[in-house]
């Protein structure tokens, strides 16, 4: 006899996500119960809170890599369509611009780490190589952040006129440039060193500096002002 599948109304009230974060605080629930919140009704075959494990497990069961997740690649789960891939990745989003504002309040930016960790919230999860800017103003608080250029797996190109463009518009009197090493590595190699400098140089005839330039990676992040080579 086949198992019947029930939905989250079915259940006793103690048990659905819905009734237990007004009852028990948001805290009180499992990942997969705040996700079938999100996806708000389960299939023919499934339950909501079943559809949500099956989330939670081609993210491999760690929220990060979910995080990392498209619209498309959700909707490979049997039982999650548009509506709810949308959903959840929407909901991914707003936890990393959370954790992105936590470091953007800051007083001052006054480390390489300071700016390491705030940049590494932003683009952790992109699996292709992005080039952006921090821009700051006289207290070194960040101004704007803008993503300039987005590449493929191995690089991305970022032309210095549409920099320093924004950097006017912005009134900075300082920016950081960064990119992000989707493999991992953190090694710069010799074109991030030659457009470093080229940006660099350019900056000087608008009383522009560049304080440094980061590359960050899930691994970690390397600091050109740190090495002593910007």
């Amino acid at each position: 006899m086949q198992e019947q599948k029930y939905s989250i109304k079915q259940w006793a009230k103690d048990d659905r996500p819905r009734e237990k974060l007004l009852s028990k605080g948001a805290s009180a629930l499992s990942n997969s119960e705040l996700i079938a919140i999100l996806i708000i009704n389960g299939s023919k075959e499934k339950s909501a809170v079943e559809l949500a494990q099956d989330v939670l497990r081609i993210g491999k069961d760690n929220l990060h890599e979910l995080g990392k997740l498209s619209v498309k690649e959700l909707m490979k789960i049997k039982g999650i369509g548009e509506a709810k891939a949308i959903s959840i990745v929407a909901a991914m989003e707003l936890g990393r611009r959370r954790q992105a504002t936590a470091y953007r309040e800051k007083a001052t930016i006054s480390s390489s780490t300071d700016v390491a960790h705030y940049l590494q919230t932003l683009l952790k999860d992109y699996k292709h190589e992005v080039f952006a800017v921090l821009f700051l103003n006289r207290s070194n608080k960040i101004n704007h952040f803008q993503i300039i250029s987005e590449g493929g797996i191995t690089g991305t190109v970022a032309d210095p006129r549409i920099i320093l463009k924004k950097a006017l518009e912005e009134d900075a009197v300082s920016m950081i440039l960064c990119h992000n090493h989707p493999s991992g590595s953190l090694k710069p190699s010799k074109a991030d060193e030659e457009l470093t400098f080229k940006i660099k140089e350019a900056a000087k005839y608008f009383d522009i500096k560049v304080l440094d330039h980061l590359i960050v990676s899930d691994d970690g992040y390397y600091s050109f002002a740190d090495e002593g080579i910007l």
